[in-house]
Formats: C-alpha cells, structure tokens, sequence
C-alpha cells in the first residue's frame, strides 16, 4: 500500500482481553482479502499506572474497499468465536461499535463503512448492532 491514508484504530470492550485482541490481529494478518496492515499499540495508562502488554491496535488501510473488507473481518473474528466482545473502530473523529450481532444488518454495515470511510457526516457513537425495535 503507497498510500494508506488516515489510520484506524481498534479496541475491544470491556469483555475482550488481551489474548482476544492478538486472535483479532493474527485473524487480520492472515485475511489476504482485508488489505489492512495491522500493528499493536498501546494506549497511554492512566496516571500513576504502569502500562503492560497493548489495548489497542493501529490499522492501515489504502481506501475504500479496504475500509469495507476491514469492517468484514471484523465481523467474521466476531462470529467464529463462542462469546466475541465489541470491536470499536476509529478514524478521526467517527467511531464505530462493531458488535456480532452487525453481520446480520447489511444495510448497517454498509453505513457503518461509510462513517469509517468519510462518505458521510461523522456520527459521535454509531452502534452496529441496531436497536430493540428494529433500528439500526
């Protein structure tokens, strides 16, 4: 990739540890279909706390085709495991809550590429996974 344009990264919620975000990263390294160059980071402890291990990992991407292939990975990590936590994704200012249950809305997905892929006005917190009634 020449030109892999603003980052995006991912972190996982609070049910995700550690070892869910290295399966996330070897399940992206492995995906030849993503197009995404995947390192760990670490975000900044909080103070008087010292940081162990990464939270966080930094993606590149090289537009929109990726962005979309990005979104769908993380989507079927989600679904190959028993019990997947969220993955929020951020570019900028736009984050984006993937959840497992986002797989079963394309038309979320598809919304949820565009925000990540700067085709709309960014959105403070969009949930993929829809609402009680229906609603994305």
């Amino acid at each position: 990739m020449t030109d892999p344009g603003p980052g995006i990264s991912a972190s996982l919620d609070d049910t995700g540890t550690e070892d869910d975000l290295r399966s996330l990263l070897r399940w992206l390294r492995a995906d030849d279909t993503a197009g995404v160059r995947a390192r760990p980071a670490a975000a900044p402890p909080p103070p008087g706390v010292m940081g162990t291990g990464f939270d966080v990992l930094q993606l590149a991407v090289s537009g929109g085709l990726s962005v979309a292939s990005l979104v769908v990975s993380v989507l079927q990590w989600q679904a190959s495991l028993r019990r997947a936590p969220a993955v929020t994704l951020r570019r900028g200012d736009v984050e984006v809550l993937l959840t497992a249950r986002a797989a079963r809305d394309e038309e979320a997905v598809r919304r949820l590429v565009a925000l990540l892929d700067g085709d709309t006005a960014p959105a403070p917190r969009t949930e993929g996974s829809g609402g009680d009634d229906g609603t994305p």
